[in-house]
C-alpha cells in the first residue's frame, strides 16, 4: 500500500483525491435531497387523506333518527373501487360505515382522539382479500355531532397504500440517483481536464531538466508560473554551482599541473648536469619543499571552493574576533588597532571555512600593511521576496595603499598567485575564488578616511 501511495503521480493524487471529494458531496447530497423528497411525499399524503376526511364530514348529514348518511359521491372515485388503496371508514357509538373500496380489506381501527384534531400515522399493518400482507397510512379525525338524542362522537379514518409513497419515492430516487450519476461521471472528466491543464507546467518543468540531461539546454527558463519560480531558480543554482565546482575542480587539476612543472624540470636538469650528490640532495629537498607547498595551497583551494547552497546563516562577529585575536599576536610590535562596525543583522550564508579564508586573508593583508588602524565594516545586501540577503564586507587600513595602476593587474584571475608573493600575497587568490564560488566580486579603491587601501568583497542574494 505504501508503495502504491508512493507510484502515483501527482495528477492521479489530485485526481483521486478530488473523486472522493466529489463522490463524498453529490452523495450527501443526493441522501439530503431523497429525505427531504420522501418527508414531503409523507407530507403530502397526509394532507391529501386530511382534505379527503373533511370532505366526507362536510358532505355527511344526520337523520332526525340518528342515523348517519355518508355523501352519495365520494371525494376520489377509488373510494367506490374496491381494492383501489384509498379506504374510509366511520365508528361511533352504535354507528359503523366503510367506504366500497375497503371491502375484503382488513384495516387497522379509526383511533379516537381530541376532537377536531386529527392524527397521521403510519405505515400500519393490514390485510388484503387475498391474504397478502399490506401497509398503509391513518388519518383519523373525531368530531362531536348534534343528534336530536344528544351529542354522538364520531371518529372518522381515511387509509391509503404506504406503496403508492414508496412508489413515488422509488421514481424519484432513481431519477436523482441517474442525474447525480451522469453529473459526477461529467465533473470527474473536468476535474481531469483542469488537473492536466493545471499540471501542465510541472510536466514543462520535466522536460525542461530532460533537456538539461540531454545537454541540450544549459539551465531552464523563466517561462514558468510564477508559483515554479523559487523552484526552478533552486535548480538553475543548483545547476550553476556544479557546473562551477567542475571548473573550479578543472582548474585547480590544471594550476597544480602547471606549478609541479617548474620544480620537476630544476630537478631533471640537474640530474642532467650531472650535479653532485650533495647538491642534488639540497635541491631535492627545496623543490620537495616547494611541491608540498603548491600541493598544499591547491588542495586547500578545492577543499573550500564546493560553496554549499541553502546553508545555513553564520554570524560574522565571533568569527572576526576569533582571527583579529590572532593577528594582534602576530602584529603585537606594530600596535596596528582594529575597529569593527558590523551590522547586527548580516549573516553569510555559506561554508564557515569560506568566511574564515574571507576575514582572514583581508585582514592579514590589512595588518600586514597597516600603521596603526585597520577597520572590518559588514553590511547587509538587501534580497527580494524568497531569497536570502546579501552581505558586504570591506576591510581598510592606513597604510601606503595600492596604486591605481596596479589594482586591475592585482584583480587578474590569470595572475598566478606565487607572481604575487610580493606585496598582497597568494591570499587574494583565494578570496577571489571564493567571491567566484559565491557569485561575487571583490573590489580594491582607496580608503575614504584611513587613506590607504579598502577591499570590499560583495556577495549578492542568493536563492
Amino acid at each position: 500500500m505504501i508503495g502504491l501511495r508512493r507510484r502515483l503521480s501527482l495528477q492521479a493524487r489530485q485526481l483521486l483525491a478530488a473523486s472522493l471529494g466529489l463522490v463524498a458531496f453529490l452523495g450527501l447530497t443526493g441522501y439530503a435531497l431523497d429525505r427531504a423528497f420522501a418527508n414531503a411525499a409523507v407530507n403530502s399524503q397526509r394532507e391529501r387523506l386530511e382534505n379527503f376526511a373533511k370532505a366526507f364530514l362536510n358532505g355527511a348529514e344526520v337523520l332526525r333518527s340518528g342515523t348517519i348518511v355518508m355523501p352519495q359521491v365520494a371525494p376520489d372515485p377509488r373510494f367506490d373501487r374496491p381494492g383501489s388503496g384509498l379506504y374510509a371508514g366511520l365508528v361511533g357509538q352504535n354507528v359503523r360505515w366503510e367506504s366500497a373500496s375497503s371491502l375484503g380489506r382488513i384495516l387497522p381501527p379509526p383511533e379516537s382522539g381530541e376532537p377536531g384534531r386529527g392524527r397521521f400515522d403510519g405505515p400500519l399493518p393490514a390485510t388484503a382479500a387475498s391474504g397478502d400482507p399490506l401497509s398503509v397510512y391513518r388519518y383519523s379525525l373525531t368530531t362531536i355531532w348534534e343528534t336530536g338524542r344528544g351529542d354522538l362522537e364520531l371518529t372518522l379514518a381515511l387509509y391509503e397504500d404506504a406503496g403508492y409513497v414508496a412508489g413515488q419515492v422509488g421514481v424519484f430516487r432513481r431519477t436523482l440517483w441517474a442525474w447525480l450519476g451522469g453529473a459526477a461521471l461529467l465533473l470527474l472528466v473536468v476535474q481531469a481536464l483542469a488537473l492536466r491543464w493545471s499540471l501542465k507546467p510541472l510536466a514543462g518543468v520535466e522536460a525542461a531538466l530532460a533537456d538539461v540531461q540531454q545537454g541540450s539546454v544549459a539551465r531552464l527558463s523563466d517561462d514558468h508560473p510564477r508559483e515554479l519560480h523559487p523552484l526552478t531558480d533552486s535548480i538553475n543554482a543548483l545547476i550553476d554551482s556544479e557546473r562551477r565546482n567542475l571548473e573550479q575542480v578543472r582548474r585547480t587539476l590544471g594550476d597544480l599541473a602547471h606549478s609541479l612543472k617548474t620544480p620537476l624540470a630544476v630537478l631533471q636538469s640537474l640530474l642532467d648536469a650531472g650535479a653532485s650528490p650533495a647538491e642534488l640532495r639540497s635541491e631535492v629537498r627545496t623543490q620537495v619543499q616547494r611541491m608540498n607547498d603548491i600541493v598544499g595551497y591547491q588542495l586547500s583551494r578545492a577543499a573550500r571552493s564546493g560553496h554549499v547552497l541553502f546553508a545555513a546563516p553564520l554570524k560574522v562577529e565571533a568569527t572576526a574576533e576569533e582571527i583579529v585575536l590572532g593577528l594582534e599576536k602576530i602584529y603585537a610590535a606594530k600596535g596596528v588597532l582594529a575597529e569593527f562596525d558590523i551590522d547586527p543583522a548580516a549573516r553569510f550564508h555559506g561554508e564557515l571555512g569560506d568566511l574564515q579564508e574571507l576575514l582572514g586573508n583581508l585582514l592579514e593583508n590589512a595588518f600586514k600593511w597597516a600603521k596603526r588602524r585597520v577597520v572590518l565594516q559588514v553590511g547587509v545586501l538587501p534580497a527580494s521576496t524568497g531569497k536570502r540577503a546579501g552581505i558586504v564586507i570591506a576591510v581598510e587600513d592606513d597604510g601606503p595603499g595600492i596604486p591605481d595602476d596596479q589594482i586591475e593587474r592585482l584583480l587578474q584571475r590569470g595572475v598566478r598567485g606565487d607572481e604575487r608573493v610580493q606585496g598582497h600575497g597568494i591570499g587574494l587568490s583565494i578570496v577571489l575564488d571564493i567571491c567566484a564560488a559565491y557569485q561575487g566580486a571583490l573590489t580594491v579603491e582607496r580608503a575614504p578616511e584611513l587613506g590607504g587601501a579598502r577591499f570590499v568583497v560583495r556577495v549578492p542574494p542568493q536563492v
